[in-house]
């Protein structure tokens, strides 16, 4: 980084499970300051208690508000350290979205996938630029997308369409902040094993009148490993992305997916 601060500085949103969680413990292992949001309140307590080391607030990123009070809260923090701004934003905060055709998608529910995956992403970043400029040229972004925002992938149309534009925001955010030595990327993980992707096959199984296990094997099937990835991986891309080997990468999609050769699935007609 630019040597500005002796600690490096990092705000990742959803940070209290799955992806974000893995992340925030390994940047926190490499001795970086780590503020983490997540709108599970719960989770946040928990995470209070049993990783100190990591500063945690509740927050819904759907909610400007919300996020110009926890920006507010970690502005605060970091004058009382005499710490200037942020060297990292990684806006991991998603949601899966439901599982149906277009035609039958809950009006409701789609605009909430869109209001956590694009918007709140939108709110993370613009409160966050100021404090990347401090800390440029050398700070990033990393936005979380994924292999659907890169294939269609059918009765997943919110979710595909607020990952697409995740990565137009990418591109475009790099080709804005390049020039003040700030970059841009999109981590498009694969199927990331846990609790979040076994409720989209037992949806999609649902939805397809079909075996969970067999749902399973076909999006196993999807990729030319044949297998899913783990959080571990996708928090190490970040640490690649924010070592000095990443400081010549901005404006990608990067795939942490044991290569997908694309998201078709069998649909009843």
């Amino acid at each position: 980084m630019n040597g500005k601060a002796q600690v490096q500085t990092a705000i990742i949103s959803a940070g209290a499970n799955g992806i974000g969680l893995a992340i925030a413990r390994c940047m926190s292992r490499q001795g970086w300051l780590v503020y983490v949001c997540d709108q599970d309140e719960d989770a946040i307590t928990q995470l209070q208690q049993t990783d100190p080391s990591l500063a945690a607030f509740a927050c819904d990123v759907s909610s400007r508000d919300a996020v110009s009070r926890f920006y507010h809260a970690v502005k605060a923090d970091l004058n009382a350290r005499g710490l200037a701004g942020i060297d990292l934003l990684v806006n991991n905060a998603g949601i899966a979205g439901p599982t149906a055709r277009l035609e039958d998608q809950p009006v409701d529910a789609w605009l909430r996938t869109i209001d956590i995956n694009i918007n709140g992403t939108f709110h993370m970043t613009r409160e966050a630029i100021p404090l990347l400029r401090c800390q440029a040229p050398g700070a990033s972004i990393i936005n979380m997308s994924s292999n659907a925002g890169l294939f269609g992938c059918p009765l997943r149309g919110p979710y595909v369409a607020s990952k697409w534009a995740v990565i137009g925001l990418t591109k475009t955010l790099a080709m804005e902040l390049g020039p003040e030595g700030i970059r841009v990327n999109a981590i498009c993980p694969g199927c990331v094993e846990g609790p979040r992707i076994d409720q989209v096959i037992a949806a999609d199984a649902k939805a397809r009148s079909l075996p969970i296990a067999e749902v399973e094997a076909e999006y196993k099937r999807q990729t030319s490993l044949r297998t899913f990835v783990t959080c571990d991986d996708i928090a190490n891309m970040v640490i690649y992305l924010t070592s000095p080997a990443g400081q010549r990468i901005s404006g990608q999609a990067l795939s942490i997916d044991g290569h997908t050769e694309g998201l078709s699935m069998e649909m009843a007609v």
